[in-house]
């Protein structure tokens, strides 16, 4: 293949915020210009915390009419559970990754630590095990890249981890070892708490939903949290410097530079402000809405096309699994 390999999935919580769209899901479109993609779906991961069977499945048609009506091409994405050889990979990974190595990844330590799980005394052994599912999920496409931000450095590490002790075991440098693909993607904060990131499970009030109505996001974006009003000290408040990181992530940049030059200037009124911010998301939630609409009316033909786009993708993994087993010794059914 002459272009190098993206991988990147996500897991489907169904809706979709700003933060997810400005901090990942928008480079993801951009990055298809460029890269050979694979966008997955990842529900396998979803059910290592408490869920609801049928919610899951709503939520994991809703996030693909979403990442669709944002810009994702049909033919890049795919659904993990309709690519059984990510889970079988798992397995043959876990025999090359330690137990010393999963205690130490910090995200379980969180998760667990903070989890109903934990007052109740079951913590699932897939939440334990599941970097190592991720590991598979980048590695059985042979991805040159995963698109990450730096907090996510220590699951990389160990996917290349996993793929160095495979390589030497076999004695052959079969996976290449993924690289991290930084860009530029912007911290999204609350607009009514501009301390803390913008977050779905922090309530309505922390996050802005890429489909809400026109009255919502103003009305968010009308309260959000600014300062007292002191912009002569040449110091931009978290608030403050929230909006106008909005206002850049949606491409507005003649706005942006006028109202920085107001800022510096000491002459930023909020309310311009905030009424430039709330026009750029509207504009792009018109847009959007307009996308998903059409592709919901065409329902049937979209959901056949995500489950033909997961079948073609599958070959690649079919294909891996295949030369791993024979690489380990595993007896192989021939596709």
């Amino acid at each position: 293949m002459s272009k190098k390999q993206v991988l990147s999935c996500i897991q489907p919580t169904g809706d979709m915020h700003y933060g997810n769209y400005f901090g990942a899901v928008k480079n993801w479109v951009k990055l298809q210009e460029d890269y050979e993609c694979r966008y997955g779906i990842v529900d396998y991961h979803a059910i290592t915390m408490p869920y609801n069977a049928k919610k899951l499945r709503t939520s994991t048609w809703e996030l693909i009419f979403n990442l669709l009506a944002v810009g994702i091409k049909p033919e890049n994405l795919f659904v993990q559970s309709l690519v059984p050889e990510h889970a079988e990979l798992c397995w043959i990974f876990n025999c090359f990754t330690s137990f010393g190595q999963l205690s130490r990844m910090t995200q379980f330590k969180d998760k667990s630590s903070d989890s109903k799980e934990k007052a109740e005394g079951f913590i699932s052994a897939g939440l334990f095990d599941y970097p190592v599912l991720q590991a598979a999920d980048i590695l059985i496409y042979r991805a040159d890249y995963v698109p990450i931000g730096k907090d996510q450095m220590q699951h990389l590490e160990l996917t290349r981890n996993i793929a160095e002790r495979f390589n030497n075991q076999v004695g052959k440098e079969f996976f290449i070892l993924p690289e991290a693909l930084f860009t530029e993607t912007p911290k999204i904060a609350s607009t009514a708490d501009p301390l803390r990131k913008m977050s779905k499970s922090a309530g309505e009030k922390h996050h802005i939903n890429v489909f809400a109505d026109e009255a919502r996001i103003r009305k968010q974006i009308k309260s959000a949290v600014t300062d007292a009003g002191d912009t002569k000290s040449g110091e931009m408040s978290p608030g403050v410097a929230n909006l106008f990181s909005i206002l850049k992530a949606s491409d507005k940049m003649d706005e942006y530079n006028e109202l920085k030059e107001d800022f510096e200037k000491g002459t930023l009124k909020y309310a311009p402000l905030k009424a430039v911010v709330a026009d750029a998301l509207v504009e792009q939630t018109t847009l959007f809405k307009e996308r998903k609409a059409a592709f919901i009316a065409d329902k049937k033909n979209v959901k056949n096309a995500i489950k033909a786009s997961s079948n073609e993708i599958r070959k690649i993994a079919q294909e891996t699994v295949k030369e791993v087993k024979e690489l380990t010794g595993l007896l192989n059914v021939r596709f």
